[in-house]
């Protein structure tokens, strides 16, 4: 019970971020750098930043450019579809330059604590699926884009290349990889990190272990309403503008803003489970992250397997997955009861039209989750022939929450697989829903952001934006020259060379 049951505004800002993760500090950097004069407060109800979905073990720390993802080049009537890689591709883009000039400006420090070389690899075994692989590089090769992209499907050149995929391998068994040595690897805790740890510096209030409880309207500010989950006590918050940056509890948020945007949203929690490798010997062999194929015809993007060399504070990992698990929180560290409290009579019909739709996705969660340790090692005998149990552990990744938005009939209702934003008419609040490719886009949905909600600054802001992100308004696809300018500027300040 709360020890100040009825509250009294303690504080007034100008900028109110919800959640200590990604998102949250490069929306705090972005304003910083756009409006210094303007306050900020970061709420987080854990006691300490990045421990939710940026934690470096509950994400594969892909930078997401879809030099890997097979899921974003799907091959429709023999044609290799390359507009959703593209799209990604350019978007991580902007997150390169952004990083690469925070750096320059001191915001950030040392970029080895969060970005590292791994090559991105694809992977394929059996007839079609090496067939696939193999259109899939004839239709990269010569985009400027997807830089370095190499073929092969000799066994010989896999094993150099792989060693630990191509031990123990039948040796009739067909396979073939593309890959780029231009990859990384990025934990987005450490990175999250060196944003607060600026953000503290230039003023910004950081309150660990604070959750929001509402946010009601207040004239033209926003009142947030905050527990104190040490000593219970509540206080309360005006805002000109608030960002709801909170993971699996946003759409609740949004919900108790009173937000007519997300009438019908649902959402739909997702866990995952990752093999992580203890054998340091199969740590150092193997280098780069291998995404392949779902393993079930029509299984869900969720399902799609890898295996990812992690760098994380200075040492190296290596896992496996995910499988998919389930528990009805939206947040790894939150109740139980949430996916019962987040039923409404108005997402109802979403969440029923998606339970009949989407039996692929309850068909590969039931199976998942049915799943014991010898048949999640079965699995990752597909990429690593020779694994023995005794090298490897569970480890339980993030909690995602999947967003349901409402559709027409016969639909009902329809389950996304993207990053979402959800902003008022005034722009004065917004919030992010869904999952990947989340983190690694992040820059790109905080410009959409301003874009959305600071329309009228934006003329103001254009010089500074375009220090932040050159390539603001310029599609890279269709300008190659811009295209290498900047990969080659943010690969020194990223110290990516070789």
């Amino acid at each position: 019970m709360s020890k100040n049951p009825n509250p009294k505004p303690t504080d007034d800002v100008d900028i109110v971020l919800i959640g200590g993760g990604i998102m949250s500090a490069t929306l705090g950097a972005m304003l910083r750098e756009l409006e210094p004069s303007w306050s900020q407060m970061v709420f987080e109800r854990l006691d300490a930043p990045a421990m939710e979905s940026s934690s470096p073990w509950n994400n594969a720390g892909t930078g997401h450019s879809a030099l890997c993802e097979l899921n974003y080049t799907p091959e429709k009537n023999g044609t290799i579809d390359l507009s959703k890689a593209v799209g990604v591709n350019e978007k991580f883009q902007i997150s390169r330059q952004f990083w690469a000039h925070q750096l320059n400006n001191g915001i950030l420090s040392d970029p080895k604590q969060f970005i590292n070389k791994v090559p991105h690899v694809s992977f394929g075994k059996g007839t079609d699926q090496v067939g696939y692989i193999e259109r899939r590089f004839e239709a990269l090769r010569d985009n400027h884009m997807f830089p370095d992209m190499k073929f092969t499907d000799d066994r010989e050149e896999f094993a150099e290349k792989l060693p630990v995929m191509a031990s123990g391998r039948n040796d009739n068994e067909k396979v073939a990889i593309s890959w780029t040595d231009k990859g990384t690897d990025i934990n987005f805790g450490a990175l999250t990190k060196q944003f607060f740890t600026a953000a503290k510096a230039a003023g910004t209030e950081m309150r660990y272990g604070h959750e929001v409880k509402n946010l009601t309207k207040d004239g033209n500010k926003w009142k947030v309403t905050v527990k104190n989950l040490h000593t219970g006590d509540t206080s309360v918050v005006k805002a000109n503008f608030v960002f709801v940056g909170a993971g699996g509890y946003a759409l609740d948020l949004l919900r108790k803003a009173g937000l007519s945007e997300v009438h019908g949203y649902a959402g739909f929690p997702v866990s995952g489970l990752w093999l992580r490798s203890t054998n340091p010997d199969l740590i150092e062999n193997h280098s780069a992250k291998v995404y392949g194929q779902a393993m079930t015809k029509n299984a869900p993007p969720m399902s799609v397997p890898h295996l990812d060399t992690r760098v994380i504070d200075g040492k190296k990992g290596l896992m496996f997955g995910p499988y998919g698990g389930w528990s009805p929180k939206f947040l790894k560290k939150g109740s139980y009861l949430d996916l019962f409290k987040s039923i409404r009579p108005d997402n109802i019909p979403s969440y029923l039209g998606v339970s009949v739709q989407e039996f692929n996705l309850t068909k590969y969660l039931v199976t998942e989750v049915l799943q014991d340790f010898d048949k999640r090692m079965e699995n990752l005998r597909n990429y690593v022939p020779d694994a023995k149990n005794e090298d490897w552990e569970i480890v339980t990744a993030g909690q995602r929450v999947q967003v349901i938005k409402p559709a027409a009939p016969p639909r009902f209702g329809s389950l996304e697989f993207g990053t979402a934003l959800i902003n008022n008419t005034e722009g004065s609040i917004a919030g992010l829903l869904g999952a990947s490719p989340g983190a690694s886009i992040a820059p790109a949905a905080m410009l959409e952001l301003l874009e959305r909600c600071f329309g009228e600054k934006m003329i103001e802001w254009a010089d500074k934006i375009y220090e932040m992100i050159p390539s603001y308004g310029t599609k890279l696809f269709k300008d190659e020259k811009m295209y290498h300018e900047l990969w080659e500027f943010t690969q020194k300040t990223l110290k990516l060379e070789d």
